[in-house]
Parts: C-alpha cells; structure tokens; sequence
C-alpha cells in the first residue's frame, strides 16, 4: 500500500472551548509529523463549518459543504459542538455519524502515570469500546406524554398488540429502539478484527438481554453466532476469545476487575454509560479521545469527547488532552504511526512530571498547572526534544 505523503483533513474547530482545543491539536500534530517526517510528510487542514458559528453565518448548523467535505476526503476531525436548543437537529454529533453511517464510536481508554485517579489502581483499566452509533436510542422514537401520538400508540399496543401491562397509560410516554442483526454484525465484526489485529485476546458483548430479550438479547446472540461463523477458526486456536457480560454487572466489575476486559462490543445507550464511567477512572472525560468510523468504507471523523465548556472558553484553561489524542488515533488510522508514538510519548512524559493544565494538575502531587498554550507548547517541545 502506497503511503500518503500529505493527507488533506477537513476540521471543525467547534464550539465555546472547541477552537482553543483544536488549535492545541492542530500545533501538537504539525509538530509530531515534522519531527517523525523530516517534512517528507504533512497534514493540509482544511476548516469547514458546522455548530452555532456556521449557523450565525449560513443559518445552518450543519452546512452540506461540511458533509461533502468529510465524504470527499474519508477522514476529519472536529471539536466539541453544541446541541441546538429548541427545533431542527436533535444533536450535530448524531446527524454527522448517521449522516456517514460512521457506526462505531470507538473508544480506547487508557491511563498516564501520573494523573490523579478515584480508583487505587487505574493502570489496569487498558480497554477499547466499540459502541454501535447508528441504532438503539440514536434511532429512538418516542411520543411525548398525553400526546395525541403517545394515545394512538398505546391504542395501538392495547388493541391491536394485546398489551395490557401499562400501568398509567393515559400520562405515560412511549419510545422505541431499533435493534438490528445487521447494525450487531457489523460493529461486533469491526472490534473481533481490532482485537485480532492489535493482540488482543477478548472481546466482551455488553448488554442487558436477561430483560430486553429481543433487542438487547439479540445483539448477544447475534453477536455470538457472528463470531462463531467468521472467527471460529480464531476462537479454536486461543488467538480470540468472544464472552459477554450484562450491562450492570460489567459497570461493578469494571470498577473490581478491569483487568478481565479488553475489547468491549456494546449497544448506543450502554456504551455511553460504560465509555463515560471508564474515562473517570483514568482522569475523566478530559483525557478520553474518541473516533466515529464505518470500517467498510474507512471514512472516520474523530473528536473531542467533551462538552463546550462554554463557562471556560477563551481563558485559557481548557484541557485538550482529549482532542490531542484523538488526533493520535487520526494518526494512527492513516498509518502515520511514527508520529502518532511521539505524541503519545510527549504526553507520558509530561503527566509523569506533573505538568498538566489545571483541571489535572491541582490533583497531582507536586502538580505543575499551565495554561492551554502553555501546555500545549510544552507538548511541542518534548516532541523536538527541547525541554
């Protein structure tokens, strides 16, 4: 395979702290590809709109231009946006992974020495979630209390479905989740080759099947019989091995127990519970990066996993540690992963030494608080090695 030289990637700068956040990302990888690539390599940014900006601007919160860009070139990369209040998009970030049908939310998790922890031991917690991005309560639909539609709906389930176990019909709301054997195979598919290719020997499907027998339990047994048809060679050998565990179960041994899980395959709902609770083991959502991706077609955007922080923005005070390492994971998908290591390598050292952005440092003994630009220029300098 012919390797790129100069890779074009449509960024959103996003919303409230989105910009400064990105603006650290954007300097901590032109850095890291200098330094590995001698300049043989480089990154083209390349801003398209998108959140309440391009709104003020196009009357848009998601301009089409911003969608052709990032089908055009199967990659991008963007920070927090906000939630349009009121009508219209219910939330950009869906609208984006099922406008590309980017139908995993991959999520690694990871700890760094050095950054504080509520756990005793979070270097155990070593996982990476694939969370189904396109289905279940991302395709939910639901009727609002004493709606005409929620009256007809449960008309509908008493008359015509015999259902009689609603105990208040009348202020009741109603809402349902689709759940597909095709969505299951596909995502369960993606995190049984991931854990083959990055030597990793589990992979555990998370759900709640012993209630919802039909949704829930049908992507464990979908999951499992996915496995068995195209991996069974695999799960014969030791090289993989397929086990699942209900949703609450998993979140308490998760807490006792990381160590036991590796890859983890799970529904939308779930893994936004399970991805969230993880990342607060290893220093919270602030140092969790995150990608959409369709592994059929490789088109990928990563991103920061947080909010806006609109109460912090334009001080200085932003952590990017979570955009900055989802740039890495951009690295790493494109094959640049000599400095995707740099990267990875500046961040190891700087935690270990207590220099942080405040967020983190005030919890690290001997912690070294810096600014957003302090730190990120900090990251430069250990990637050219001038610190």
């Amino acid at each position: 395979m012919e390797t790129i030289k100069n890779q074009t990637v449509p960024i959103v700068r996003g919303d409230g702290v989105g910009p400064e956040v990105t603006a650290s990302m954007m300097q901590v990888l032109d850095a890291a590809v200098e330094k590995a690539y001698a300049g043989s390599r480089s990154i083209r940014w390349m801003e398209v709109p998108a959140g309440g900006t391009a709104y003020e601007k196009f009357g848009t919160y998601l301009p089409e231009e911003t969608i052709a860009a990032f089908r055009q070139y199967h990659i991008g990369i963007k920070g927090p946006l906000m939630t349009p209040v009121g009508g219209g998009i219910r939330s950009l970030n869906v609208a984006l992974r099922q406008g590309l049908d980017l139908y995993v939310c991959l999520r690694p998790v990871r700890w760094f020495k050095g950054v504080a922890s509520p756990v005793k031991h979070p270097e155990k917690v070593d996982m990476v979630v694939f969370r189904e991005n396109t289905e279940d309560i991302y395709s939910g639909i639901e009727w609002e209390s004493g709606s005409p539609e929620a009256a007809r709906f449960y008309d509908f389930l008493s008359k015509e479905m015999g259902v009689n176990k609603v105990r208040f019909p009348e202020t009741s709301a109603f809402g349902v989740k689709p759940v597909s054997k095709e969505g299951t195979e596909r995502l369960v598919r993606a995190a049984c080759r991931y854990a083959l290719d990055h030597g990793r020997k589990t992979v555990t499907l998370v759900h709640k099947g012993n209630i919802m027998k039909f949704t829930e339990g049908g992507f464990k047994k979908w999951g499992y019989e996915l496995a068995e048809r195209e991996f069974g060679e695999e799960i014969a050998s030791g090289r993989l091995t397929v086990n699942d565990c209900i949703c609450d179960a998993f979140l308490q041994n998760a807490l006792l127990y990381p160590e036991r899980y590796s890859v983890v395959a799970t529904m939308n709902l779930n893994g936004d519970y399970i991805s969230d609770m993880l990342a607060a083991q290893v220093g919270g959502i602030g140092m969790a990066p995150g990608a959409n991706i369709n592994y059929t077609t490789g088109d990928a955007i990563f991103e920061a996993t947080h909010g806006t922080a609109p109460d912090i923005a334009g001080k200085d005070l932003v952590n990017p540690s979570s955009n900055i390492l989802s740039g890495v994971m951009l690295l790493e998908h494109i094959g640049w992963n000599e400095a995707a290591a740099l990267v990875v390598k500046a961040l190891e050292e700087s935690f270990g030494e207590g220099c942080a952005t405040v967020d983190l440092a005030r919890l690290m003994e001997g912690g070294k608080p810096m600014g957003t630009k302090e730190f990120t220029s900090n990251i430069c300098r250990r990637i050219y090695g001038t610190t």
